[in-house]
């Protein structure tokens, strides 16, 4: 059993990195932000004609953060609105549109730039997240902020488990 000044020292840790560590919420907009961002390029590559080395990059590139950041959510944010949230119906929805997603993020990690449909997929997965995101942003992201969920603690368990998928060490606080 750890003695009280071990327990002090983790606690006072887990507040230090929850000071350093923007909350949940502002992470997961970062994240947003970020691959939008990324959609955007990887039209201008189609407009431009782009090799297909640099558009299957940045496809994978989207993909992976994608996959990352729906686990992140689906583990740990969305367990955490369910209890904090009065209605269940906003994160059912999310858990839905994180599924077609992944299964477009198969799809498109199966094929080559070249296939039939590739540019299209992406362009699809690009406005089935720009819908989910609007969705999180404006109706379930205001609900968590006036819940009782401590979204700094949130935020420092959101990085950290980020940081494990993504093969990154984590942020020092």
């Amino acid at each position: 059993m750890p003695t009280t000044s071990t327990q002090s020292r983790k606690s006072t840790s887990t507040r230090t990195a929850a000071a350093r560590t923007p909350d949940a919420i502002k992470l997961l907009t970062q994240d947003h932000k970020e691959v939008k961002a990324l959609f955007k390029e990887y039209e201008k590559l189609c407009k431009a004609d782009a090799d297909e080395t640099q558009k299957q990059a940045l496809a994978e590139q989207i993909c992976e953060m994608l996959t990352v950041h729906a686990q992140i959510e689906e583990e740990l944010v969305y367990p955490a609105a369910y209890e904090a949230l009065d209605e269940s119906d906003l994160v059912d929805e999310a858990q839905v549109e994180h599924a077609s997603a992944k299964d477009l993020i198969a799809q498109i990690r199966g094929m080559q730039p070249a296939d039939e449909l590739y540019d299209a997929k992406v362009t699809v997965l690009g406005e089935y997240i720009d819908h989910h995101v609007k969705e999180e942003e404006k109706e379930m992201f205001p609900k968590l902020r006036k819940s009782e969920l401590d979204l700094k603690e949130l935020g420092v368990s959101l990085q950290a488990r980020k940081s494990e998928l993504m093969g990154e060490e984590p942020p020092v606080h």
